[in-house]
């Protein structure tokens, strides 16, 4: 009678695991979805809107304008092809195109070469050439925690230095990002990651359990660390 108990509760328990994981997996890919949707609206629309004024605005005789109207009218210029700019980064770090045309590392390189252009962070790499794409949605998910990561580093602990390392050995994938800034540690990532604004680590979490993967936070001499160690067999 124990026995079967037991063995019940295990069945329970083993199909509870089973729901969550595909709940989360359902998450992840609609939020996937909306950033194609969203990222393609900004190219298509939003990027179509700001290039035809540009096309307008290049447009403009200010030779027999006064010298304020100039740098007026260059100040202006200068904006608007910031924010062309700034639309084109957005859109390219919400579709995951990049990664499925040239693969994980080249995505993270790009990725890491637009924060370093609009931030005042210098990030080292030192990425495997050793890891093959075996499942395309598990390397989106991966590329979506470097950025989610990334993202938390440069806003919250204000790093000027990072390094994001990656080795591929014995059927696992393993990252590991340093920084010099005010990061956290194991104990209060699992607190944060349940505040109602912690929808980030959230994120990250779920793509952790969503991988199999193991995330740890630490701090060593100096520096924060986080390692994520990724099974890929």
């Amino acid at each position: 009678m124990q026995r079967k108990k037991l063995k019940y509760e295990l069945d329970i328990q083993t199909l509870q695991n089973i729901q969550k994981n595909q709940l989360i997996e359902a998450a992840v890919r609609s939020e996937e979805i909306e950033r194609h949707r969203i990222a393609e609206e900004l190219h298509d629309e939003v990027g179509a809107i700001l290039g035809s004024s540009s096309l307008h605005f290049y447009g403009i005789k200010i030779e027999n304008c006064d010298e304020v109207s100039q740098q007026m009218y260059q100040k202006g210029r200068s904006l608007l092809d910031e924010g062309i700019h700034k639309i084109r980064g957005i859109s390219h770090n919400l579709h995951s195109a990049i990664l499925q045309e040239l693969g994980l590392k080249e995505a993270i390189s790009h990725f890491c070469g637009n924060i370093m252009h609009s931030s005042l962070a210098e990030i080292n790499l030192d990425l495997t050439d050793e890891y093959s794409t075996k499942v395309i949605q598990n390397d989106i998910s991966i590329y979506r925690m470097i950025q989610e990561l990334l993202h938390n580093i440069t806003k919250h602990a204000q790093a000027n230095k990072i390094h994001i390392q990656s080795v591929s050995t014995n059927n696992k994938l393993i990252f590991v990002i340093s920084h010099n800034g005010k990061g956290l540690i194991q104990t209060e990532f699992e607190r944060l990651r349940f505040l109602k604004n912690g929808l980030g680590l959230k994120n990250i979490q779920n793509r952790v359990i969503l991988l199999k993967a193991d995330l740890v936070f630490s701090y060593q001499s100096n520096e924060y660390f986080i390692k994520i160690n990724i099974p890929t067999d």
